[in-house]
């Protein structure tokens, strides 16, 4: 007898629907055919165990699974239950009407209790888009599956439920989920507020702009001057998570299996902080199973990358790429995935080893070469796709000890909202670009050309600092977001002032000075 259920293999954010053909004829023998990988193959002794210690016997037949297509790799344990129910199928032991109407993923456990997948949401819209009435998911998974609307998500614990399911026991309920209500509910609850930052209002104000425009942004300073505290709250100013910006996170975050078991869509934007000792592929993602990095984990987020020079120069080199181009298309031998990666890099570093370069407080007993040594770890072209480098000095006890808190989150968050929705109109003709920051040259043209007074400035700051075209790109970028930020439809001489302002680290004598 031949049955077929239905699951799918996620390759990147990719799902493609797979076929589980099984057929029983007289013989011995357990044949797997379908390109699948060791997790796939030893799921045969998870099904005979879970079938036996629930009643069930493993047929005593010749079995052929195969798994179509064929020519696309099979990875993970997910396929465990629709292996399963087409055994007991072809054996008469479930009944076969209604299987051509549900996806079903699961991993057995030897107990037939269903252990959570990777990859639920995407399979699940997946299932929608292939007009399946229903899908069958472990019930830890069932919060982000039942995100998917007009598709019925079933969230089951063993494997004799799915078998009751499927014999018509009507006492099993979709779960159903108000995702725009629960979305909406938790948008705003932030930990952390610029409320608790006392002083450091030139920093706040770096941290608005790069906000406001989606810009990069680099923090220089000595040690506990803030550069961390400040990161960290940069979330609450950012511009909420549309829902589409949500669900695409969301599918990130699940293929990577990073999501809680109460979470079904996230509703704040990403912050991830890798330690400085992150390799290449858990950054920009690979390996071999492939899985999204940190960067794809931070999109439409923060990628909070401290202690900057003291990665290793080739992790750092790997970000130009993806800075520029917002996803990240990672080929290998045997597989080839895309993943996108559009997230504001935030970083930190000492001025210099020691960490007190030009702190008027205490000695810095690093020498010239030492500093320059250390500021090289950070390459030229790296600097160049940061738009904003911001100087920061430690807040003197004077301000620390003051009571009275600092501007509010949401006071400033209401000022960005304000700059983005300038944004999102003006680019509303161009697919795919949100904010200034994702300014193409033609763009700046248009939209930031500055005028004869405000050319004479740049000419000066670029002859003087030795800047590159892709700064010199940068700085019309970051002007144009300063003068939204004041509702000002022309970029002004003293917003490119500003923008030149914020290239510190473009200053050939930056190691020479004190700061």
């Amino acid at each position: 007898m031949l049955v077929k259920t239905y699951c799918a293999a996620v390759n990147g954010l990719e799902v493609t629907t797979v076929t589980v053909e099984v057929s029983m004829s007289r013989g011995i023998q357990f044949h797997l055919t379908g390109l699948a990988d060791t997790a796939v193959k030893e799921s045969y002794d998870r099904i005979k165990a879970a079938l036996t210690n629930n009643g069930f016997k493993m047929p005593s037949m010749d079995i052929t699974i195969n798994l179509s297509p064929a020519d696309i790799k099979k990875e993970g344990s997910g396929y465990d239950l629709p292996l399963a129910i087409g055994i007991l199928a072809a054996n008469g032991k479930v009944e076969s009407g209604e299987l051509d109407k549900y996806m079903m993923v699961g991993e057995l456990g030897l107990d037939g209790h269903l252990q959570p997948v990777r990859g639920a949401l995407p399979i699940a819209i997946r299932a929608r888009a292939e007009k399946f009435k229903g899908l069958i998911v472990p019930k830890q998974n069932i919060r982000e599956a039942a995100v998917v609307n007009q598709l019925e998500v079933y969230g089951m614990e063993t494997l004799m439920d799915v078998v009751q399911f499927l014999d018509g026991d009507t006492s099993y309920k979709p779960t159903i989920i108000d995702t725009r209500k629960e979305f909406f509910e938790q948008q705003d609850h932030y930990e952390l507020d610029f409320s608790d930052v006392r002083g450091q209002e030139s920093v706040k104000r770096a941290l608005e702009v790069a906000a406001a425009g989606g810009h990069n942004l680099i923090m220089i300073g000595p040690p506990g001057s803030g550069k961390s505290m400040m990161a960290k709250r940069l979330p609450s100013i950012l511009p909420p998570l549309s829902l589409a910006e949500s669900l695409e996170t969301t599918q990130i975050h699940s293929v990577a299996g990073k999501l809680s078991r109460d979470t079904s869509l996230i509703s704040q934007r990403p912050f991830r902080a890798p330690h400085h000792t992150i390799s290449q592929v858990a950054l920009v993602g690979g390996g071999n199973n492939p899985q999204p990095g940190e960067i794809s984990l931070a999109h439409n987020g923060v990628l909070f990358l401290d202690e900057m020079p003291e990665l290793s120069r080739s992790v750092l080199e790997v970000l130009r790429q993806p800075l520029e181009d917002r996803k990240i298309s990672i080929s290998r031998a045997k597989y080839s995935v895309e993943y996108p990666c559009s997230f504001m890099l935030v970083a930190s570093m000492n001025p210099c080893p020691c960490g007190y370069y030009g702190d008027p407080t205490h000695n810095c007993v690093c020498t010239p070469g030492q500093i320059q040594h250390y500021m090289n770890k950070i390459s030229g072209p790296l600097l160049d796709r940061i738009d904003i480098h911001c100087e920061i000095q430690a807040v003197p006890f004077a301000q620390l000890s003051q009571m009275q808190p600092g501007e509010p989150s949401a006071a400033i968050r209401e000022r960005v909202i304000r700059a983005r929705k300038i944004q999102e109109e003006r680019f509303k003709p161009y697919k795919g670009i949100h904010c200034n920051a994702m300014m193409t040259e033609k763009m700046l043209h248009e939209f930031a050309e500055p005028d004869a007074s405000s050319l004479d400035m740049l000419r000066m700051a670029m002859e003087r600092l030795k800047l590159s075209a892709r700064a010199y790109s940068r700085i019309l970028k970051v002007a144009r977001t300063i003068a939204d930020l004041e509702g000002s439809e022309h970029v002004k001489i003293y917003h490119i002032g500003e923008a030149i302002g914020y290239r510190n680290l473009d200053r050939g004598d930056w190691a020479e000075r004190g700061i």
